[in-house]
This record gives structure tokens, sequence and C-alpha cells, in this order.
């Protein structure tokens, strides 16, 4: 009998499964495969009305707690597990800690594929880079023995790990429809850094999902404002644009290697 399939993804925020990797989130689970999300913040800095309307940290919490929820259910999450770190302080918590509560989850779904934010955190955001980092760490100390976690989980070694990337399509097409995301950080200002195709490991045809993907976004609705224009485009212009979703580089697998693109995530696996 074949080994049930596990997928894990790994997040900083409410809404970044949708917006990021909801057509694989959907895909994988229409499938069966068993996929799970482990958010390390329920998103209390993310709040995009007037200052005199702000829910304020402990409120907004619980609303995009539930936002996330109900995306989980369209896209077919079985589990959602929260870390409880705070929004935007995330790359100032205990990194023992963090990689330790994370690789406790690890331990206990025991997945074959991780997905998470590559090292860059896509644009920058400083939270995406602390997941990332956190997230690769944890891998390491889930298969080592030596490790007890809280639950004294028994040891469990992830066969492999894909960072989600946006691609030079994506870009374009989200700054044609967005603008582009730029935001300071310390003395900097931070932005998008597409990938080149050459550097893309993995694509995933999700178009066929892109509707199951546009419905989970709608359920982050404190979120919308932030999309902007997107909100008025033609269906079928949402739909080129989340079809695009879908392109990873593959960080390790033990299971298969070479410079061919993969179309699956768990190829090797199967």
């Amino acid at each position: 009998m074949s080994k049930k399939l596990k997928l894990l993804a790994v997040f900083a925020h409410p809404d970044d499964e949708s917006m990021g990797t909801g057509g694989v989130l959907a895909k994988y689970a229409s499938e069966g495969v068993e996929t799970y999300l482990i958010c390390a913040t329920r998103g209390e800095r993310g709040w995009f009305g007037s200052d005199e309307t702000n829910p304020g940290f402990e409120r907004l919490g619980l609303i995009r707690t539930k936002e996330l929820e109900a995306a989980g259910k369209i896209l077919g999450l079985k589990e959602i597990h929260f870390l409880d770190y705070i929004d935007g302080d995330l790359d100032q918590a205990d990194h023992n800690d963090a990689a330790g509560k994370i690789a406790a989850h690890i331990r206990a779904i025991k997945p074959q594929v991780i997905i998470t934010f590559a090292h860059d955190g896509s644009y920058g955001h400083p939270d995406h880079i602390a997941i990332s980092q956190f997230t690769t760490a944890a891998i390491i100390q889930a298969a080592d023995a030596s490790f007890v976690d809280s639950s004294n989980n028994s040891p469990h070694r992830v066969s492999k790990l894909y960072y989600f990337v946006d691609s030079e399509a994506f870009a374009d097409a989200f700054i044609k429809y967005m603008g582009e995301i730029e935001f300071p950080v310390d003395d900097q200002v931070r932005g998008e850094a597409a990938w080149k195709d050459w550097m893309i490991t993995t694509r995933v045809d999700i178009s066929s999902h892109w509707k199951t993907v546009w419905d989970a976004i709608s359920c982050h609705q404190s979120q919308l404002p932030s999309l902007g224009p997107m909100l008025d485009l033609p269906e079928d212009e949402i739909r080129k644009l989340l079809i695009l979703q879908g392109t990873f580089y593959r960080v390790f697998s033990f299971v298969n290697g070479g410079r061919m693109s993969e179309t699956d995530l768990f190829e090797g696996l199967r």
C-alpha cells in the first residue's frame, strides 16, 4: 500500500497561503493529498482602513483568523496551526523557539513535501524572510534524533523542500495590474525580486483551480483593499494573473534531481 502523500505549507500571515500558493494547495487537496498549513502570526498589523476604524491588534487577529479558516475550507486544507507570534515582529522571535515549534509540527504531521517563502521573502518582507529561515532550520531539527520537541514526537525526515517564487511573467503581470511593491525597511527600500525562468525548477499547472484561488482570496475581506485595482478587473484578467501561480525553486530533494523542470511537487514520491 502506498504511503499517504502530505504537503505542509509554512507561511507568516493569514492570506499568504491563498495569494501565494492557493492554486497548488487546492490542486493537491483535490487529488487526495493531505494539505496542512502553519501560520506564524494572526496578521495583527494588517489593517488597511483608517486609524479611527482600526479594530486593534487583538480584534484584527481574531478577524483574520476567521478569514484564514474560511479560506482554508475552500482550499481543502486538512489542518491549520498557528504559532502565535506577532505580525511584524516575526524576525525578532527567538530562532530556537520558532524552529522548535515548527519542527514539532513537522514530526506530528510527517509531510513528504514542505513549501515556504524563498530566502528573499518574495519582496523583502522581514516576516517572510524569517519564516523561510525558521522553516529551513526546523526541517533539520525534525530529522535530528538528538532534538527533543515539546510533544516528544519521533524524528521525521522531509523528502523535499520548496521555496515558492514569483516568475518574471507573474511579476510583470502583477505590476501591470497593481503597480510596484515597494516599502522601506531600515534605511533601504525593498521590492519585488522576480526569478528568471532558468532559476525556476518546478512549474505546477494550477489553471483549473484559479477560481478556487480567487474564492479563497476573497475570504480575506480585511485585506482586499490592498489589492486595489485588481478588484475591478474582469474575471478573465484575474484568471490570467492567478494561473501564473505555481512556480517553485526546489531547495533540496532526496528522491530526484537534475535540471529538467518538474511539473509535480511530489515527483519521485508517487
